[in-house]
């Protein structure tokens, strides 16, 4: 299965900025109230730029094994969820999809703005959050990721996620068929990634 990645040298954001190798241990915006980063953007040093960000929910991302280093640091300040997935193969990152829909979806609903973080913001975070803007803006897969990485440029799903989030989007369209009471046309299945880097995606469309 080819599994193309982004090269950060290769590659401007979308305010034209380069993307530097230390942005990786920084959080990105990838819609409106959505911020998807490392570990490193919410250890204890951070709570001061976290709040200035305006995050008032955070979904930590790790490990029973890593629990020991990857912490919900600030549980009186901001509401956590914590996910315990594996970056591995083996792992089902699928099944958390309607635990971590519901969070975010509260969060932004009530007007706040959430982390989602692992430990690196590369692989399993960002799966999450692809396939939430599958579900949430009807992108397809290809779309939903070119869409993040063009934010976050360092995101790459290990090789299992990724053929989980393939299958994902059928779930997604057959899902909308269903709701919309009969079967979608073969050429309405994706919605097209907007074709101006600078296209915003408004806070209605993510509720």
């Amino acid at each position: 299965m080819e599994h193309s990645t982004v090269d950060p040298k290769a590659i401007r954001n979308i305010d034209g900025v380069d993307w530097s190798y230390g942005m990786r241990r920084e959080m990105q915006e990838i819609v409106p109230g959505l911020f998807l980063g490392p570990y490193a953007a919410a250890m204890k040093s951070k709570k001061c730029d976290l709040q200035n960000r305006g995050i008032t929910h955070i979904v930590c991302i790790r490990q029973n094994i890593e629990a020991n280093f990857i912490r919900a640091n600030f549980p009186d300040t901001f509401k956590y969820l914590i996910l315990d997935i594996a970056d591995t193969f083996t792992e089902n990152i699928i099944r958390f999809m309607s635990q971590f829909q519901q969070f975010v979806d509260g969060c932004l609903k009530e007007g706040g703005k959430v982390l989602i973080h692992g430990n690196g913001g590369i692989s399993r975070s960002a799966s999450l959050v692809v396939a939430y803007l599958m579900e949430k803006l009807s992108l397809s897969f290809k779309d939903a990721l070119m869409f993040v990485q063009r934010r976050r440029f360092c995101i790459n799903p290990n090789e299992a996620f990724f053929q989980q989030l393939t299958e994902y989007e059928a779930l997604c369209n057959a899902r909308r068929s269903v709701l919309s009471g009969g079967t979608l046309p073969s050429g309405s299945r994706k919605r097209k990634f907007p074709s101006d880097p600078d296209d915003n995606i408004s806070d209605t469309a993510m509720t």
